[in-house]
């Protein structure tokens, strides 16, 4: 069995909490306003495109353009963008921080946009404390595409069998899986302290365990 040499870090909902649903719950007063908000305008979709390439702040000010009755709100996916992807997940950020340390590779694979990562990376300064980086966006390739983890097998130079990937989508594992990686589904940080326990990679103590 191949032991673990590098940990890749997926970071919306690992490292960093991303919630546009309790946000915009917030800001317009229901969760049912805001269902209908992303139905009407799909604007999850509208994130995916931003995810893959496209221009941030010009790709939400032109989709509120197209539903003025939603413009408000849907200009907040830019303007307001860090109120959406808060706070920091402390013990995830951690136990990175213990395994770099301890001179174990980490990498990020993360589906985000140019222009919020950048913003993020200012936000969350561990965010720019990895020994390599995959963003979608400036790739424009994203999970759960195999190529997109073939570049990163590629840059890094890690046997895919000694790559350990936590992720919160079980789809985003599962074409890791199928190209040997091993795999965290993410639900919270003890879990994934416990995992890296487990692999060898930390003492119980490193993951504040004890």
């Amino acid at each position: 069995m191949s032991r673990i040499e590098a940990v890749v870090f997926d970071i919306g909902r690992v490292l960093i909490e991303w919630h546009p649903e309790e946000f915009f719950d917030a800001v317009m007063g229901s969760s049912e306003a805001r269902e209908k908000m992303f139905s009407e305008t799909a604007i999850l979709d509208m994130n995916d495109r931003i995810d893959m390439g496209d221009p941030w702040q010009e790709t939400v000010y032109a989709l509120a353009d197209q539903f003025p009755q939603y413009a408000e709100y849907i200009r907040l996916w830019h303007d307001r963008w860090l109120d959406i992807a808060t706070p920091a997940i402390d013990w995830s950020v951690r136990l990175k921080a213990q395994l770099r340390a301890k001179n174990i590779p980490v990498f990020a694979l993360t589906n985000f946009g140019v222009g919020t990562f950048e913003v993020a990376q200012n936000a969350y300064p561990f965010l720019q404390g990895f020994d390599q980086i995959f963003v979608s966006g400036q790739l424009k390739m994203m999970k759960p595409d195999p190529a997109f983890y073939a570049v990163l097998e590629t840059e890094t130079g890690v046997n895919p069998e000694a790559l350990l990937f936590t992720d919160d989508r079980a789809e985003n594992l599962e074409t890791a899986r199928m190209r040997g990686w091993k795999t965290h589904l993410f639900t919270n940080p003890k879990g994934l302290a416990k995992r890296l326990v487990v692999e060898g990679l930390l003492t119980p103590r490193e993951a504040e365990l004890d």
